[in-house]
């Protein structure tokens, strides 16, 4: 009876152990599952480039009516992009010149941050500037980016 008690606990104990060496295993694999998902789709350089394109212009009709929560959620989405850029595309020459966009990023920030119509319109511009000298500097002077006129996204308001 003793040597059954201790038998039934050793095996007992050894089928644990057992549990836990493929629990371990199988986190190892859903870990490593994981990263290559998360690694595995890329978006490109001009996918990322037209994603900002689309944002820019929303972040014009969100602040040109003066929707400053909007504008700045825009905003947050342009400043993401560039992040993305430099996350995915970080070692391409065109990447390491994105960064010129930032003074003009940061100006549109604070004419948000202070509601000052006037000084939105000056950044945006600035923006626009910012944004065609990067073109020229990346030899793609043919991308000119201007103040929209039409909203890229009809069945959504701006005020």
């Amino acid at each position: 009876m003793k040597l059954s008690a201790i038998l039934f606990s050793f095996l007992t104990l050894a089928s644990c152990s057992q549990n836990e060496d493929q629990t371990n295993h199988l986190q190892a694999q859903v870990d490593s599952l994981q990263k290559k998902l998360k690694n595995n789709y890329t978006p490109g350089f001009g996918e990322l480039m037209g994603n900002i394109q689309l944002h820019h212009a929303k972040l014009w009709f969100a602040g040109d009516n003066r929707n400053w929560a909007l504008a700045k959620y825009e905003e947050s989405l342009i400043l993401s992009a560039f992040k993305k850029i430099q996350q995915f595309h970080g070692n391409n020459p065109e990447a390491k010149i994105a960064a010129m966009i930032n003074p003009a990023m940061d100006s549109v920030d604070q004419a948000i941050e202070n509601k000052n119509m006037v000084a939105f319109r000056h950044s945006f511009l600035f923006l626009n500037a910012s944004c065609n000298s990067c073109h020229q500097a990346t030899k793609k002077p043919f991308n000119v980016i201007v103040t929209p006129t039409v909203p890229p996204i009809t069945n959504q308001l701006y005020k």
